[in-house]
């Protein structure tokens, strides 16, 4: 970067009153009033009765929102909106002190409450048109992750199997779209496995509330697998596959028992890099859940000359699934669940960076609206046009909602001028016509 003029010399004065610093959250937040996101919040969320700051909810979550896809990550960050004209362009906006208030005040029933929400908000979008295609088979991904803090006061964080002090919430995210269908928080001391029965009945619930008819498959890695996955799929008729940690030895009998003429190579490997095989495996013998699926196993060689190589001759990496489809197409698939972590690294780059509160249920009502705010960015991106549903949510706030803009009155009517050549006006103009076409909630 480099300018004609000497920089420091400049004078830097803060008396426009008239400015926006984050005008483009003028579409998620247009967004969020179409799907009625406020409301729906003014009439599930209920706080105890002796609760302070309890009124209100719907206009405190969206203060929290706001920030949270302005980048901010901590209570304190809600006064990004405030400033300049944004106080009168996003207004009602609520202050630091009166969002932790009201944080604090969040017992784990009202958390639920705003579940409900994020389950209606789920199905207005999806009919709107800013989700799947509701007759298409869908994935599901399912993972959990450690949202880390460093101070000792704060209520559920634990040191867990990662020896890292945080909380460990659930996540099921739609693979193709990266919208978080579903989340729970835990304390970071809870195995990985914790809930996750209820945690898959409930994402289904969610998906067929919102729509969708298509077949499900769900993918998930080996802090999934469990006799509650595995039976919570099957009974709902969803397809799945799990990671199974291989140094369980009725597995590594499985694997040992594959004869050596089983194993074909997997081509996008290097030449006699790895290779792929299959059997069965009858997993929770002598229990009423006893299953017998196939066991997918890949085995791949240790670079030479690294310390894995000086130990074994083959790393393997086994799953479990009751899916049908060829060998080589199957074991690429499930690898594919990675996509998970995108919807993660995006969650962990804004709201979710932080866990703001020493109370777990201030901190799980937190992540619920995170969830919120994510998935807004993710509807608002597909909401601009092709090419563009693709895009982080650090691209959002790059390109469309750190634009500034000047609010002026004309004709009893706000208006934003926005900087002239804007690069991604076009972008911006698509996403607002798309939303300003969707049909009011009935």
């Amino acid at each position: 970067m480099r300018s004609s003029h000497k920089l420091t010399s400049i004078e830097t004065t803060f008396d426009e009153g008239n400015l926006v610093a984050n005008a483009g959250l003028l579409a998620p937040g247009a967004l969020a009033q179409k799907l009625g996101v406020a409301e729906l919040i003014d009439e599930h969320l209920k706080l105890p009765a002796d609760a302070v700051g309890r009124a209100n909810g719907g206009t405190k979550a969206m203060t929290v929102i706001g920030a949270m896809l302005a980048g901010g990550d901590s209570i304190d960050d809600v006064d990004v909106l405030r400033a300049g004209a944004g106080g009168e362009l996003f207004d009602q906006g609520r202050a630091p002190s009166t969002i932790g208030t009201w944080l604090r005040g969040f017992i784990w029933a009202s958390v639920r409450m705003l579940d409900r929400v994020s389950r209606q908000v789920l199905a207005r979008a999806w009919q709107a048109g800013l989700g799947p295609d509701l007759d298409a088979d869908l994935t599901v991904d399912f993972d959990s992750t450690i949202c880390r803090v460093y101070g000792t006061a704060k209520q559920g964080a634990r040191f867990g199997y990662t020896k890292v002090r945080g909380y460990h919430p659930l996540l099921a995210t739609l693979a193709g779209t990266g919208e978080v269908l579903h989340a729970r928080m835990r304390g970071g001391n809870a195995g990985a496995a914790r809930g996750a029965g209820s945690f898959v009945r409930e994402t289904i619930s969610r998906i067929r509330h919102a729509g969708a008819t298509g077949k499900l498959t769900f993918r998930a890695d080996s802090a999934f697998y469990s006799r509650a996955f595995i039976t919570a799929c099957q009974d709902h008729d969803v397809k799945f596959s799990v990671t199974v940690k291989s140094n369980i030895t009725a597995i590594q009998r499985a694997i040992a028992a594959i004869p050596d003429d089983a194993w074909g190579p997997i081509p996008y490997w290097l030449d006699g890099g790895a290779d792929v095989a299959e059997t069965t495996y009858t997993a929770f013998k002598k229990t009423k859940d006893e299953v017998t699926l196939r066991l997918i196993v890949r085995r791949v060689r240790p670079t030479p000359g690294s310390q894995l190589a000086l130990d074994v001759v083959f790393a393997y990496h086994a799953i479990l699934t009751d899916r049908t489809e060829p060998l080589l197409e199957l074991e690429a698939d499930h690898r594919a669940h990675a996509v998970v972590e995108l919807a993660i690294r995006d969650l962990k780059a804004g709201g979710l960076a932080h866990v703001p509160s020493g109370i777990f249920t201030a901190n799980a009502a937190w992540l619920a609206l995170a969830v919120l705010a994510h998935n807004l960015a993710r509807w608002t991106l597909a909401a601009a046009g092709e090419g563009w549903s693709k895009a982080t949510t650090e691209t959002l706030r790059t390109k469309l909602v750190s634009m500034p803009a000047r609010l002026v009155h004309s004709s009893r009517r706000l208006k934003l001028r926005a900087p002239t050549n804007w690069p991604w006006r076009e972008a911006f103009e698509a996403a607002l016509a798309r939303i300003a076409a969707i049909p009011a909630p009935t």
